[in-house]
Order: C-alpha cells, then sequence, then structure tokens
C-alpha cells in the first residue's frame, strides 16, 4: 500500500500536494484551547504547555539513518507526537529535510541496477566487475527525492486520520511582497482546514547561498538552510513555538563531546560570547552555530525556540510532547533571565560548600546545629507568622486535603519539639563523619581501615510539611551531605524562612551554601534527571508523590516509602486495657502520619467478647470511620461500608477492620496487604510475640507497643531524613547513619600486588586490628 502511494505522489504536478484519502475538517477557533496573543515568546518551559501554533523543524541528522537512507522508525514516532498534538486542537507545522538523502538513494539504485544491466549484457561469462557510482549533484537528488518524501509522510500521517500538504520555498517566496503574501495566506488556509503542511527549500532549483549577516532584525533573513527556513516562517505565521531537532542533546558551552562541556538548560540573548561552537552535524548545511543565529532571530520575532536531540532512540518517541508539556529537554531559548542561579547552578554550589562542610571538625557541625535550634525558638513568632499565611492561602484555596493542611500546620509545640531533637542531634552529629569502623593489618607496614563519609548530594522532595526542612537540613549537616531541598508551594511562605535560618546557622563556619533551597519552576520529573549532580533522592509526602519519583529517578537512588499500611493485630490473649491504648495511639494521635494505623486485625476468638465491643466503642467514641474488611462483613448482619482494597491509606480519622484466624493468618495478611513499614501485635503471650516479630518483615515490628514510635526522634536518633521500606542501605526511620557511606583508605610504604606473588618477597596476613569506641581516621 505504501508503495502504491508513491507511484501515486511521484505523478501530482501541483506544488502544494494534498492528500485526497483523510477527510477534511474545517477548524473552528473557538473550539482551539490554546488563547494567547502573539508578539512576546514564552518566558518559562512549565508556560509552553499554551503553545498553540507549532513548527517542528527536523534536521537531515533526524531524518536520514546515514548518508543516504531514511530513519524510517524516528520519522515514524514523530509523526505519531505531531499527529497527536494536531488532533489536540493545536496548529502543527513541519519543516524537513531529507529530500535529497532520499533522493540520493533512488538515483544510487537506479545507477548501480542500470549498471549491473548493462555489464551481464556485455558479459560473455556474465561475471559482474565492482561498479562505481559517480558524484551526485545535490540539486538533481532533490528533484528525484521531493516525491518519495512527502508521500512517505502522507502515508504515516494517514494512520492518524491527519492530512498533510507539500509546499517548497525559495528565498523569493518570503523576499517578494506578493510571494510571501501568497505564501501566508496558503499556510493560513491549510491550518484552517486542520491539514499539516510540510515545508522544504525547494533544492532542485535554490541558487548556492549568498553568504551575508542578514540575522538581525525581524524584517531580514536569508533562507540559506533550514534552520533559517524555520525561523523566517515561525515568525511569518506568528508560531507560538519553535522545536528544532538535531544529533545533539541541545546547546552546550563548549563542543560537545569535550570533558568539560555542559548541557545548557536555557540560553538567553547575549550569552552566545560564552559559547564555543563545534563542527556541524554529519550530514546538512547548517551547524550549531546556525541554529543558535536562526533560534535567536525566532526569539526576537516572539516565537520560542527549544533545541533538542530528535535521534535518541530512547527519547525520540516522546521528545515533541515532553517539550510542549514543559518538562526539561534540550535547551529552551528564553529573553527574560531569571534574578537567582539555576537549580543546576545550585547543586554546584551545593557540592562545593558540602565538601567544606564535611572537613569541618565534628564539634563545629554540632555548633551550627545547636544554633539553628536556637534560631527556631528565637525567631518563632516570624515562623508562625509565615506559616499562618501559608494556612490562609491553603484553605482559601481548597485544594489541599484535611491530613495535609494538617501536616502544613506549624505551632509553638512544634517548634520546641524540633529543637529538642536538633540538640540531640548535635551530640551525635560528633561520632560521625570519619569514624573508623574497621581496621585490618594486610601485612607489614600496609593498614586498611574502613571509615565513614557523606553520601554526596542529597535531594529531598517534601510537601506539606515544612518541619521536615529544618529536621533534613540538621540531619545533612551532622553527616556532612550537601542537600538540595524542593518544598511544596502550599508552604512557600514558611520554608522560605526556615531555610534562612538555616543558611544563617550555616553562616558561622562559612559554609552557607551548602543547603540550597529550590525556588524556581523545577518540576519533580526534571530534578530527578540531574543524574551526574545529585547522589540520592529522599521524597517525603504521599504516597503519590514517592511514586512518582520512584518512577522518574532513573540513574538516582531513591530512599523511602511508597505507601504506610500500617497494621495493629489484636490477638487472642490481648489485654484489654493495652489492646484500648495502644489502639487509640496508632490511629488517632496523628492520623496524617505515615506510621499511623489503617488497619486493625482481630482475632476470630475476640469476636462478640467484651474487648471486641470496647475496641468498637472505643473508634466510635474518637470519630473514626470504620470500613469492614470482607471476613469481618461475613459476620455482621448490618456491616460498615466494605472496604474497596485492603491496601489503602487513609491518612485520617479512617481505618479498616478485618479479622484473621491466627497469628500466622495476621502475619501473612501484613504480608500480602502491607506496605512492610510498622506492624504491631498486642498479645500477653511472650512466645506468640516473638513469633510475630520474627516473621513480620517489616521496617519496625513492635510489641504492645503504638505504632506512632515509628520515628527517628522518640528512636533517639535526633531526627529522621523518613522511614525507609527497602532492604539495602537503611530501613526503618533514617538518621544519621542511614546518610553516611564508607570508603577505604589504605596506608602503605611503596607496596605493590607483584611482592605478594608466589615469586615475591612478601606474605598476607589480614589480622583484625582492634578499634577503639570512637576512633576517628
Amino acid at each position: 500500500a505504501m508503495f502504491a502511494r508513491l507511484a501515486l505522489c511521484t505523478r501530482l504536478p501541483s506544488r502544494i500536494r494534498q492528500s485526497n484519502v483523510c477527510p477534511v475538517s474545517i477548524r473552528s477557533h473557538s473550539q482551539v484551547k490554546f488563547p494567547r496573543p502573539h508578539g512576546k515568546s514564552f518566558v518559562h518551559r512549565s508556560e509552553l504547555k499554551q503553545a498553540k501554533r507549532i513548527v517542528v523543524k527536523l534536521g537531515s541528522a533526524v531524518v536520514t539513518r546515514d548518508e543516504c537512507g531514511l530513519a524510517l522508525g524516528r520519522l515514524a514516532s514523530i509523526v505519531e507526537q505531531v499527529a497527536m498534538l494536531q488532533n489536540q486542537g493545536r496548529e502543527m507545522m513541519i519543516v524537513t529535510s531529507g529530500a535529497v538523502a532520499f533522493g540520493k538513494q533512488r538515483l544510487r539504485h537506479e545507477i548501480l541496477l542500470s549498471q549491473s544491466v548493462r555489464q551481464a549484457l556485455h558479459s560473455g561469462q556474465n561475471q559482474l566487475k565492482e561498479m562505481s557510482v559517480p558524484v551526485l549533484e545535490a540539486r538533481a537528488c532533490a528533484a528525484a527525492g521531493q516525491s518519495g518524501l512527502m508521500a512517505l509522510y502522507e502515508a504515516m500521517f494517514t494512520q492518524y486520520s491527519t492530512c498533510t500538504a507539500q509546499i517548497l520555498v525559495t528565498n523569493l517566496d518570503f523576499h517578494d511582497e506578493q510571494k510571501r503574501r501568497n505564501l501566508n495566506s496558503t499556510l493560513h488556509e491549510l491550518l484552517r482546514m486542520n491539514i499539516v503542511p510540510i515545508i522544504n527549500t525547494n533544492d532542485a532549483v535554490v541558487p548556492p547561498p549568498v553568504p551575508n549577516s542578514d540575522l538581525q532584525g525581524v524584517n531580514v533573513i536569508s533562507i540559506k538552510d533550514n534552520d533559517s527556513l524555520a525561523a523566517r516562517l515561525a515568525v511569518e505565521m506568528k508560531a507560538d513555538l519553535l522545536i528544532a531537532l538535531s544529533d545533539v542533546e541541545g546547546l552546550y558551552d563548549s563542543p560537545p563531546g569535550t570533558d568539560d562541556a555542559k548541557l545548557i538548560d536555557i540560553f538567553y540573548p547575549g550569552d552566545q560570547q560564552s559559547i564555543t561552537f563545534g563542527t556541524k552535524s554529519r550530514v546538512g548545511s547548517g551547524g550549531m552555530e546556525a541554529k543558535v543565529k536562526a533560534a535567536l532571530w525566532a526569539l526576537q520575532g516572539g516565537t520560542s525556540v527549544v533545541i533538542a536531540n530528535g535521534t535518541h532512540p530512547k527519547v525520540t518517541g516522546h521528545v515533541i510532547t515532553d517539550i510542549v508539556e514543559g518538562k526539561k529537554v534540550g535547551t529552551f531559548f528564553s529573553e527574560v533571565k531569571p534574578a537567582g542561579p539555576t537549580v543546576e547552578q545550585q547543586t554546584e554550589m551545593a557540592r562545593h560548600a558540602g565538601r567544606a562542610l564535611a572537613s569541618l571538625d565534628p564539634e563545629q557541625r554540632g555548633e551550627i546545629i545547636c544554633c539553628l535550634a536556637e534560631l527556631l525558638t528565637e525567631k518563632k513568632d516570624e515562623i508562625l507568622s509565615a506559616n499562618r499565611r501559608d494556612m490562609e492561602l491553603a484553605n482559601s484555596s481548597g485544594r489541599l486535603s484535611q491530613p495535609l493542611i494538617d501536616r502544613l500546620s506549624l505551632s509553638t509545640a512544634k517548634l520546641n519539639s524540633l529543637a529538642i531533637g536538633l540538640r540531640q542531634l548535635a551530640v551525635s552529629s560528633r561520632d560521625s563523619v570519619g569514624r573508623v569502623l574497621r581496621r585490618t593489618r594486610v601485612a607489614n607496614n600496609l593498614e586498611l581501615e574502613q571509615i565513614t563519609v557523606p553520601i554526596g548530594v542529597l535531594l529531598v522532595i517534601f510537601e506539606s510539611r515544612p518541619d521536615c526542612l529544618p529536621q533534613v537540613a540538621a540531619l545533612a549537616i551532622a553527616s556532612g551531605n550537601a542537600l538540595l531541598l524542593k518544598g511544596g508551594k502550599e508552604a512557600s511562605n514558611t520554608n522560605k524562612i526556615l531555610h534562612q535560618l538555616t543558611q544563617e546557622a550555616l553562616s558561622i563556619h562559612g559554609v552557607a551554601d551548602a543547603i540550597q533551597l529550590v525556588s524556581t519552576r523545577e518540576e519533580v520529573e526534571d530534578l530527578c534527571r540531574l543524574d551526574k549532580l545529585i547522589d540520592l533522592i529522599i521524597p517525603r509526602g504521599s504516597s503519590q508523590l514517592v511514586r512518582t519519583i520512584q518512577r522518574a529517578a532513573k540513574g538516582i537512588p531513591v530512599l523511602g516509602h511508597s505507601e504506610g499500611i500500617c497494621h495493629v493485630y489484636i490477638d487472642n490473649d490481648a489485654s484489654i486495657d493495652k489492646a484500648i491504648d495502644v489502639g487509640i495511639d496508632s490511629k488517632c494521635d496523628y492520623p496524617a502520619a505515615c506510621n499511623a494505623m489503617e488497619t486493625l486485625l482481630i482475632h476470630r476468638d475476640l469476636l462478640r467478647t467484651p474487648i471486641f465491643d470496647q475496641i468498637i466503642d472505643m473508634l466510635r467514641t474518637e470519630n473514626v470511620k470504620i470500613h469492614a474488611g470482607p471476613r469481618f462483613a461475613s459476620y455482621l448482619t448490618f456491616s460498615p461500608s466494605e472496604v474497596k482494597s485492603l491496601r489503602t491509606e487513609y491518612g485520617d480519622l479512617e481505618c479498616c477492620i478485618e479479622v484473621v484466624d491466627s497469628m500466622q493468618d495476621a502475619v501473612d495478611h501484613i504480608h500480602k496487604y502491607g506496605s512492610s513499614h510498622t506492624d504491631v501485635i498486642i498479645t500477653e503471650n511472650e512466645e506468640t510475640a516473638e513469633q510475630f516479630l520474627q516473621q513480620v518483615d517489616s521496617a519496625c515490628v513492635f510489641w504492645n507497643a503504638s505504632s506512632r514510635f515509628a520515628d527517628g526522634y522518640r528512636f533517639g536518633l535526633g531526627a529522621e531524613v523518613g522511614i525507609s521500606t527497602a532492604r539495602i542501605h537503611a530501613r526503618g526511620p533514617v538518621g544519621l547513619e542511614g546518610l553516611l557511606t564508607t570508603k577505604w583508605v589504605l596506608r602503605g610504604e611503596g607496596h605493590t600486588a607483584a611482592d605478594f606473588s608466589e615469586q615475591g618477597s612478601m606474605k598476607y596476613l589480614h589480622e583484625n586490628i582492634p578499634v577503639p569506641q570512637g576512633s576517628f581516621s
């Protein structure tokens, strides 16, 4: 079918070729959902979602797979994305290369076929000599390839019920006023009919470009290549966005591939003086310098520009849609330079200052933490005032659930508790970085040490809970780690003052930059892509936030838990008083906490007994909404609402009640429906309790104690960055120890591995050397 379309299209002579198989629908401008007056480019990436009219420029390196031949897989994925955006109500235009490459492939095939036939006719032994292909003139290749390229686009877009039209242009079409008006009118009419125009320079007739320096001013530009064509077209058509796809990730501050080359996230006019351009791509007539000049020209004309990689196999399938969604892809050109540093610059600043922080004496780091504790109490009025502003905005917006509003709220009691925890941490921090864990005499005069060191740069993403900021900051200080903080906008005022106080405390030893608060419009997924800058991500917030980060963080370890589905199991040997006290505290002390009880498991023998009746009365007195598990519901004539899922984290005064036959049944239920966070048994039978404690595979397992004890402060850790349900590195409440790793230090006197070979003169000893408590390297 595709070859039939190719043959059909090559016979169509019209300069503007419209598909005759797709239904044409007239676009109703009143239905378009992207209203935006043209004339000013977007300032932030997040605004690109508003782009209605979009030009996608496909460079030769994107369209071709080698010197001749098209990259059909890449083209198919690009067509799919363009069609999807077109069907959203956007107006899409494509500026494409590839006609020369397609024509070259076609002509080479014809020449080789012709040569082989002639040789076969003139060779009596039918032996073919090695055939050579003459150098093919580019204009001839373009003439041979344009129709086939367009037929290919047409066939691909037809799969998405999207119509296309071909337009071939030259410089004259833009510089001759009448031709320019005709071109403009044609393009607008095609867009009105919901057709995707596919534009290319008419390389079959275009003369070689005349060198000039005309990429200045909105009204003058020479069409030298498809970069300048795309820029000229975008401005002419008042496009909102120009996406230029090439074979590099975007714009670098020096030629890609060099050791110090860094991808530039946002490029501003005037920054080109600090850029060193490399050579152009393997194919095509432009280079990065031409792309930047064209991009700046389009930006001046009111069109936003993104330069990105359209050849990478892992991103090609969503690169265009990612850009339109505002994700951090490629280089975004913006006319407005933000006042503060970029997040990449903040991370570099934090890493540099973090190394200085790690080199401080433990006592100095302790002094910083104590200073922060003092500031929390001294400045409590300012902190609470900022928090009240956040609370008022949250309540008036109506966007936050009650559990999140509860987490957002600060009080004098909370600040005092924070200060106490920080002082406790300051004491324990003196036994952290540089502690010797192991010492071994490998051989005579060759000693090995394993010592604790910071992880590096931590990224902590948290929502609603501003009290998390000083806790995490203090742990980073104690462990000598640099820290990048990303808080929710609902707590922006509170986070801002708490970060200012943190930097004030850090400044007493000159390391204020070690902890940075990200205040730019960075999406969480974009932060999770900074795998070359960040060493560990710690999410603090809803299960949805944690799952989003775990999916997005490719290449960066994530420490945390996605859900806090905590169980309390009341055994048939339980004490009534302990069951009621622990049950009330586990559910009602702070229902929004991740360590609050969500499911109450009751032994079957306790049904219709006084202890069961008192438990139900207790929950009703505390206004806890009960959801019945399947087995519990089967015992009742009139049961509460049956639970939708046994894997539910309510985060409120709600819980599920389910019936189990035994302790082992409870363990099996926890393993099937729990989240490996915290699980509790209430019983007076020590043997049953010990079996429960050993068998339940959760980060925290308690006997006759509230699930609310699963907390770094209550464990005596001073503070915690969160509770981890992972099985490696750190588990349970993660305090100071969880933010340290180790390194090996070997001290010798010119030892070589050859000394210990069979012919060598030395022998391994591998003797453990006792390490006194509190010993530092």
